[in-house]
C-alpha cells in the first residue's frame, strides 16, 4: 500500500484501505496519553483510548467525511473503524455517519445493528445508539420492532439499546406504546447498565405522552 503522508491531502480519492490507515494514523500521533488515562475513570471496563477530546474529535471527524465523495466508501470506512478497540476510532466512526443518517434506509440500519455486537463501553454504546440508530428507529416506526428483540438479548448492551434507541422517539412524542412495552421488559433486569439505559429513556418519556 502506498505510504500516506498525515497532514497531506491526497490528489486522489483514498481507498477505503488508506482512509482506515490514515484515520488511525492520525488518531495514534495527535493524541494526548495523558488524556488517555484520564478517560478510563470514567468506565468500569477497560478503555482503550488516544486520549482526544470530543471537540477535537468532532472537527477532524467532520474534515475527513467532506475527503470521502462516495457515500459507499464514507460507510464502509465507518463500519471498519467500528470494529477498533479504541475507543476514539468508534467515535469517529460514529461521527462520520451523523450527518449523512438522515438519508439513510433499511439495509444501513441493518448494518448499523450488527455494531451492537462491536461494542464494548457505554460510551460506543450510546453514540451509535443516540446518534445513528435512534433517529433511524423515530423516523420509521417499523423499524422500532426490532427493539422488542433486544430487550430479550443475552447481551447487556442490546438490551439496554431496547430502551435508548426509542429516546430520540420520545423526544419527538413518538411511540409510547413501545415505551411502554420496553418499560415492562426491562424493569426487573438485574444489569446496572440496563437500568441506566431504561432510567435515561424514562426521564426523557416524562411529561411526553403521544399517542403516535
Amino acid at each position: 500500500m502506498k505510504r500516506i503522508e498525515v497532514g497531506h491531502k491526497p490528489s486522489r480519492p483514498l481507498s477505503v484501505d488508506e482512509r482506515v490507515k490514515l484515520i488511525r494514523t492520525i488518531l495514534r500521533e495527535r493524541g494526548s496519553p495523558e488524556h488517555a488515562k484520564g478517560v478510563q475513570w470514567f468506565f468500569k471496563e477497560e478503555v482503550k483510548s488516544r486520549g482526544w477530546y470530543t471537540a477535537a474529535l468532532r472537527r477532524f471527524a467532520y474534515a475527513q467525511r467532506r475527503e470521502i465523495e462516495s457515500p459507499h466508501t464514507l460507510l464502509a470506512v465507518a463500519d471498519r473503524l467500528f470494529t477498533s478497540e479504541i475507543l476514539d476510532e468508534k467515535n469517529v466512526a460514529v461521527m462520520l455517519l451523523e450527518k449523512p443518517v438522515a438519508n439513510f434506509g433499511d439495509s444501513e440500519f441493518k448494518l448499523l445493528e450488527r455494531w451492537l455486537d462491536r461494542v464494548s463501553s457505554w460510551a460506543d454504546h450510546d453514540a451509535l445508539l443516540h446518534y445513528l440508530l435512534g433517529p433511524l428507529i423515530a423516523a420509521d416506526r417499523r423499524r422500532a420492532a426490532r427493539v422488542f428483540e433486544w430487550a430479550r438479548s443475552g447481551n447487556r448492551w442490546r438490551r439496554r439499546a431496547a430502551a435508548v434507541a426509542l429516546i430520540r422517539a420520545a423526544r419527538a412524542r413518538k411511540y409510547f406504546d413501545a415505551i411502554v412495552r420496553v418499560t415492562d421488559m426491562l424493569l426487573d433486569d438485574k444489569d446496572d447498565m440496563v437500568q441506566k439505559g431504561l432510567g435515561w429513556l424514562l426521564r426523557e418519556s416524562a411529561d411526553r405522552k403521544s399517542v403516535v
